[in-house]
């Protein structure tokens, strides 16, 4: 008997497959992202009502204006996250369904991960234990300030938009790490990566992205 996260029909190991050959035809390479999309049960991190459309390469609804990143977004921060070989530790802004954490969690040691609106913390939190991720913890709390007692990290992962690269994200970086966000006006955003070379940081702008923008205060 199929158990929920192995799912059926649209939501099926069939299914994605096939949005791994489309992450593939995208560019995204590292064979051991590509795996773990391929085993990481996306219509578990949305409503019910739109668990058919799980495997799709778009964003999605989850509720307080929020929504869950496009596959291929995901797959592409991920690849960055671990380029060059995978931090111990990685802090994510902006928790939203926990997909993304979801994803990270099966390619590094630790994930850190904060979000504003305790509902959506609270959903993810079950959803993690559902799929035995023990290896993520959590905050409730406003993202742009970070997780400053857990700091440094090895990589930084921002799942919303802002104008600006909050300079506390940028202190709790490790030498070395890498904070990956999207950066720019919403309908304008580019994916950047900045790099820390001890005092300096490097900034490279990758590819227009879309996101929701960063909010601050937690609710």
């Amino acid at each position: 008997m199929r158990s929920l996260i192995d799912g059926i029909g649209m939501t099926s190991q069939r299914t994605r497959d096939r949005l791994v050959e489309r992450l593939q035809e995208q560019g995204v390479r590292d064979p051991t992202v590509l795996e773990v999309m391929r085993r990481t049960p996306r219509h578990l991190f949305v409503d019910e009502a739109l668990a058919s459309r799980a495997y799709e390469d778009t964003a999605l609804p989850i509720g307080h204006g929020q929504t869950i990143s496009q596959p291929y977004v995901v797959a592409r921060m991920s690849e960055l996250v671990v380029a060059g070989g995978a931090p111990e530790k990685v802090l994510e802004v902006g928790t939203g369904s926990g997909y993304q954490a979801a994803v990270l969690a099966q390619l590094v040691s630790r994930v850190y991960s904060v979000e504003r609106i305790e509902e959506l913390q609270q959903q993810a939190r079950q959803r993690f234990r559902a799929l035995g991720l023990r290896n993520i913890r959590l905050q409730h709390s406003d993202g742009a300030g970070g997780w400053e007692s857990a700091a440094p990290f090895g990589a930084i992962v921002v799942t919303a938009g802002s104008e600006d690269i909050p300079q506390s994200l940028l202190t709790q970086l490790a030498p070395g790490g890498r904070l990956v966000m999207p950066v720019g006006d919403r309908g304008r955003q580019s994916l950047v990566m900045v790099t820390r070379r001890e005092t300096v940081y490097e900034r490279v702008d990758l590819e227009p992205v879309s996101f929701v923008p960063l909010r601050q205060g937690a609710t």
